[in-house]
């Protein structure tokens, strides 16, 4: 997939190549073998739009300064037919290359010829990744933690997507353990006390709302039935009933925040099936586990962790970590995706790595495995955090959050800063009207270049079709900038990819807006030359197709006013 940058990065390196080589024919320079070199973008671009370190990588090959070597390069450099119109050496001997006009045409005639698939890349072509995201307990309503785990954890599998793999998204349900055990004694305590028990719940147990509403609806549908019943059976149809009931919530109120799973994968399958007990078989046939105080244990520190863990339990059960050995078992070797990516809460930190011990253990290499640790989230209103308990049932929840913020807020909020940072969610910004709030910025650039074209069209001035002659006519800073930044999206993109992080593009939208609007200032897009007119709009008409592409990677609305 062609990537102009790049073109120009690689015509760089052939350039500089070249004439150094008919510097050593021509006698400029002693035969010498040429040393690797650098091409980069300068931080001040005032000098060049792009530089090398060439001159100075072979000062030692060539027994010469730098500054020799570098017009020894120049007087044998021929940049017809190139990106560039100038070179120039400078400093300790830098060559700074200086773009040309054919470069900002190609650049505006790629994103019209790519459209809705500019920015997209090839990068990891042929592989396959999945991403693994909120995966809430389903014992009750996902918080604000799990909406900024969706934001993050969709963007970041379309952000693969774009970056050329195929990409799965799924949702793990922890029916299983001790959150289960405890969502059952929390509903039976409920309907208990439904029909006039007096029984205290604990307080380690769930105290929202939704469990009182589950025990009342069971009671509802069953009246008294089960207050005979054992206390195993009776639990155990709360559970069934209200379990199914809350992943159903969940997958409701994730379509609503603009979130579909490909799968929903349940932890009581790996019991069910013997997958649990599976990796525990492998990982002892191949002799990394030993037996303790009548406990399973597996040699962690054989690979790299502080020590050793726990796999079963002296009372015959297994730890919360097998099932989830088994899991990701299931998914870089049963179902053969080359990338499994975990959103999880900071508070995982240790856990990563003995999941990824564990996983070499049974023969995988680790880091097939990536886990995107994400700090809290702190709601902010009147420049005051708002308090939340979870265990009184008085945190905010996603459901309620949306009821205050306008998704396409949420999304953005949550995807503005890397995971590994904290996230204050200013919830007055969120909803403002004005440039202070970053998604309404960028909304407000999309629908302001719909608008230029709309109101030409109720003038009825006729847009002409833009040439590249028309486009060496864009030769304003600000024209020239925004054209400049609009070419790294690809190498964005990938860098985004690598990283792991989709706040990347979260920013690089605000920057797009920002150069727009300072572009739109400093130059009338309608002018008394037809010619510079249909740049303009040429221009505009490109800005809004990547604007709109970035907001799509987001699932972010681009209204075309507002």
């Amino acid at each position: 997939m062609k990537d102009i940058p790049k073109i120009a990065e690689a015509q760089i390196t052939e350039l500089v190549t070249t004439a150094l080589q008919k510097a050593i024919e021509t006698g400029l320079l002693p035969e010498a073998e040429l040393v690797p070199f650098k091409v980069e973008v300068p931080a001040d671009r005032k000098n060049g739009d792009f530089s090398t370190n060439a001159a100075m990588a072979n000062a030692r090959a060539f027994r010469k300064a730098p500054m020799l070597i570098a017009n020894a390069i120049l007087q044998n450099m021929d940049l017809a037919g190139t990106y560039f119109d100038h070179c120039e050496a400078a400093g300790a001997g830098f060559l700074n290359f200086t773009l040309g006009a054919h470069f900002y045409s190609d650049v505006l005639f790629d994103v019209k010829e790519k459209g809705g698939a500019y920015g997209h890349s090839d990068l990891f072509a042929g592989k396959s990744a999945l991403v693994e995201f909120v995966s809430a307990n389903p014992t009750g309503p996902m918080h604000v933690g799990n909406a900024r785990g969706g934001a993050m954890g969709d963007c970041l599998a379309e952000l693969l997507t774009w970056a050329g793999y195929r990409t799965e998204r799924e949702f793990y349900i922890n029916d299983g353990g001790n959150q289960i055990e405890k969502f059952g004694l929390s509903l039976d305590i409920r309907y208990r006390q439904h029909f006039g028990d007096d029984v205290e719940m604990p307080e380690d147990s769930y105290h929202g709302q939704d469990i009182i509403d589950h025990a009342a609806n069971f009671a509802a549908i069953y009246g008294d039935k089960y207050m005979a019943a054992s206390e195993e059976e009776r639990r155990k149809a709360l559970v069934d009933y209200a379990l199914p009931l809350n992943i159903q919530g969940l997958e409701r109120d994730l379509l609503k925040y603009k979130i579909k799973y490909d799968t929903w994968f349940h932890e009581s399958d790996l019991h069910k099936s013997g997958a649990a007990k599976k990796v525990v078989e492998m990982l002892t046939e191949k002799g990394y586990t030993y037996e303790s105080d009548g406990a399973l244990w597996f040699k962690a520190e054989q690979f790299g962790c502080e020590k050793d863990f726990v796999l079963r339990r002296s009372n015959g059960f297994f730890t919360y970590i097998v099932p989830d050995i088994a899991y990701h078992y299931n998914k870089l070797c049963e179902r053969n995706f080359d990338l499994a990516v975990d959103i999880l809460g900071a508070d995982h930190h240790g856990y990563v790595p003995r999941l990824k011990a564990a996983l070499q253990a049974l023969g995988v290499e680790p880091d097939r495995l990536q886990v995107v640790l994400m700090q809290m989230v702190r709601l902010v209103r009147d420049g005051e955090a708002i308090k939340l308990s979870k265990r009184s049932g008085k945190a905010i929840t996603l459901v309620t959050l949306l009821e205050e913020v306008p998704i396409d807020a949420a999304r953005f909020f949550f995807n503005m800063r890397e995971a590994n940072t904290h996230c204050d969610f200013d919830l007055d910004l969120a909803v403002s009207e004005s440039s202070k709030n970053p998604v309404y910025y960028c909304q407000y650039a999309h629908a302001r270049i719909c608008s230029i074209f709309r109101k030409l069209a109720e003038k009825g001035v006729a847009v002409a079709e833009a040439t590249p002659a028309d486009t060496a006519l864009l030769t304003a800073p600000e024209e020239k900038e925004l054209i400049r930044f609009i070419s790294t999206l690809t190498g964005e993109v990938e860098a985004a990819a690598r990283a792991l992080d989709p706040s990347r593009i979260t920013r690089y939208a605000l920057e797009l807006s920002t150069l727009f609007h300072k572009f739109y200032n400093a130059c009338r897009v309608e002018t008394d030359d037809p010619a510079l007119t249909a740049a303009r709009l040429f221009l505009c008409a490109e800005v809004r197709q990547v604007l709109g592409n970035l907001l799509g990677l987001l699932k972010v609305a681009a209204p075309e006013s507002m």
